[in-house]
């Protein structure tokens, strides 16, 4: 089977080749309708499949587009799972539950964050009570996200940042700008001031589809930190909580922790992964993020500065937007086939690993 065929080159196709292949495996379908339209005037929507029994209290759950454009990863993860007919092998008891593009508007629009600007992984957070502080990103919004996106500008704010990183080492550079922050709505890994679509819409879905599960696995798909390829599996739970050992279990001791300062990953505030446990509480929940590399981080970075000039004070539609769309495809999507083979291949066995997890368990 040629995983890469899995891979799909843009939300619309994507979509309709899972919605496919979820119906020819004879899962129970639903559509979420999403209040935005796709750059083409397309629909959006958040499509659900669960194949298994209604009643299974063993369920692995798998998302993909949580950061929108990542969505590329774990939709083509997602279809070669279900192109491989694993849903056959499933142990006695046990359900999948594919959440397919839980952020569409990111997806189809070329976009990591939703429609409200919203890191959706900084989201999760009790909006009822003060959010954390990153005083590194206050002093550095204006060169993070300036409000002109000239070549002289980008090359300033370039090396202000390498600047800070020399002076305060480059982890402290990645977590100032990716930590989150809830006080610039126009910049980036914004956090939000309310629950977003995305964030409620996944919740209906955890409280709709997990009310009867006792044993919870979730793989979440991620790019843009690492090695061209490699998937790092990222469990936020601290070493010594009940989920890590069940996660380091099941994966092996490659696991990391961004707490624990092993991860690529700073250490955020407001995940899916990390809430997840208060959805679902009458279940014990092990959750990783799969996180494949793709371009430097510094690259990375710099298609996510120019995503949010663009649709703070840009036209996307123009062609500086275009180009700036593809340099944000690229830095979250390695449209090659040997970085998709690595892909729907170390998805496939973690899936494997988390099944036999479960049923083990």
């Amino acid at each position: 089977m040629n995983s890469a065929a899995s891979f799909s080159p843009d939300y619309q196709t994507a979509r309709a080749r899972f919605l496919d292949a979820a119906r020819g495996a004879g899962a129970a379908v639903e559509a979420i309708a999403h209040p935005e339209r796709g750059p083409d005037g397309g629909e959006l929507a958040c499509d659900v499949a669960w194949i298994g029994p209604a009643d299974a209290e063993a369920v692995l759950v798998t998302i993909s587009a949580t950061h929108g454009v990542e969505g590329f990863c774990g939709s083509g993860a997602q279809l070669d799972w279900l192109r491989r007919e694993e849903y056959r092998a499933l142990p006695a008891g046990t359900a999948v539950l594919i959440i397919h593009a839980v952020n569409p508007y990111g997806f189809a629009w070329l976009r990591r964050v939703t429609h409200e600007n919203v890191d959706l992984n900084r989201n999760w957070v009790d909006f009822n009570a003060p959010r954390a502080e990153n005083r590194a990103y206050d002093a550095l919004a204006d060169v993070i996200c300036p409000r002109t996106w000239t070549a002289e500008i980008q090359a300033q704010t370039t090396q202000a940042l390498l600047a800070y990183a020399a002076q305060h080492g480059f982890m402290a550079l990645q977590q100032a700008l990716s930590g989150g922050q809830y006080t610039h709505p126009l910049g980036i890994f914004y956090g939000g001031d309310q629950p977003t679509w995305s964030r409620r819409t996944q919740t209906r879905i955890f409280e709709h589809y997990l009310h009867q599960a006792r044993r919870v696995a979730i793989i979440d798909y991620h790019t843009g930190l690492g090695p061209w390829g490699f998937g790092e599996q990222i469990v936020v739970e601290g070493p010594e909580s009940g989920g890590h050992e069940r996660a380091r279990r099941w994966y092996g001791a490659a696991i990391t922790t961004p707490s624990a300062g092993d991860s690529a990953s700073a250490d955020i505030a407001g995940d899916g992964l990390s809430f997840a446990p208060t959805l679902i509480a009458q279940a014990d929940v092990t959750g990783m993020a799969l996180e494949f590399g793709t371009k430097p981080v510094l690259d990375v970075v710099a298609a996510l500065r120019a995503d949010a000039w663009l649709h703070a004070y840009g036209d996307p539609a123009s062609p500086e937007g275009r180009l700036i769309k593809t340099q944000v495809r690229d830095a979250f999507y390695g449209d090659a086939d040997d970085w998709k083979g690595m892909i729907a291949g170390q998805s496939l066995l973690a899936t494997r690993q988390a099944l036999k997890g479960l049923w083990a368990a």
